[in-house]
């Protein structure tokens, strides 16, 4: 992770309200390239399990949420959630499955099912973060703090005894645990440039094909790779987390490669010049 921006303001002969204007004004505008992507770094209490443990962990509840909301379309697959309309009854499903998800164990469980654990709660936690502020454009917009750039360290569940923050579950657990590049295109930011939120709840059974699924429709789809005229433009998800596709832009064509069809593939392979990133923030709503 890069080290924090250091930068010192001076402002001489300010009344106080104009220079807290003035800081406010600064801090907004550097805010956008200050920003950068958490490292991932193990907190070692939940790299534990019981590997002898066969039982699986009930995802019904989440699975009827997604069958009643979100939209799917595409070839590839494009997946937008209909927050507009999520009834009180839903909205109270989906506050029990994430409580429940709290309450489990999970350290006395299989690997495997830790996985699907984590990243189903982290979107379910992401969903109903957005619908506790709906409307809203941009998950960006709900800040904890007034200095907060987003959501993401804010404590939102409490597992173990543990208070947690989407952060913390990407990356101090599902990235450093498992060290799997695709969980990028596995956990939802609610964002029109992020991957799917997957259609199907994650299970122990279907963690690895919905992995792989979403490689394919993330990286074939020209939110994450599009060519305008001869520049190439990726996700900035690529520049953000170079360091988990190969630690430099060859490293991330290579991955994006891996998974590209053929047409999209010939004009990576061909590719010699600059490359560009973007991301759009507005909400993944249809």
């Amino acid at each position: 992770m890069n080290k924090p921006l250091s930068i010192r303001f001076t402002f001489i002969n300010l009344p106080n309200l104009a220079k807290l204007a003035a800081l406010i004004f600064m801090v907004s505008m550097i805010a956008p390239s200050a920003w950068a992507a958490p490292a991932a770094q193990l907190w070692p209490h939940w790299n534990k399990s019981d590997e002898s443990n066969t039982a699986s962990i009930d995802h019904q509840h989440w699975q009827l949420l997604l069958d009643q909301y979100l939209k799917v379309s595409g070839d590839p697959l494009v997946t937008r959630f209909d927050y507009a309309n999520v009834t009180a009854e839903h909205r109270a499903l989906l506050t029990g499955y994430i409580n429940r998800l709290q309450s489990l164990p999970i350290l006395q469980y299989k690997k495997a099912e830790q996985q699907a654990y984590w990243i189903n709660l982290y979107n379910a936690l992401t969903v109903d973060l957005i619908l506790s502020r709906y409307p809203v454009a941009s998950i960006r917009k709900i800040k904890f703090g007034f200095f907060s750039f987003g959501p993401w360290d804010e404590k939102l569940a409490e597992v173990d005894g543990q208070p947690l923050s989407l952060n913390d579950i990407e990356h101090r657990i599902l990235r450093p645990i498992w060290q799997d590049n695709r969980i990028h295109y596995a956990v939802n930011c609610a964002s029109i440039s992020c991957p799917n939120l997957a259609p199907q709840a994650f299970t122990r059974a279907n963690t690895e094909s919905l992995l792989h699924e979403g490689a394919i429709n993330y990286i074939n789809h020209p939110r994450a790779v599009a060519f305008v005229g001869s520049d190439l433009k990726l996700s900035t998800i690529y520049d953000w987390y170079q360091d988990d596709f190969g630690g430099s832009e060859q490293g991330v064509i290579q991955h994006l490669l891996r998974y590209a069809k053929p047409e999209l593939a010939g004009r990576l392979r061909s590719h010699a010049g600059d490359i560009d990133y973007d991301y759009d923030w507005g909400l993944n709503s249809p």
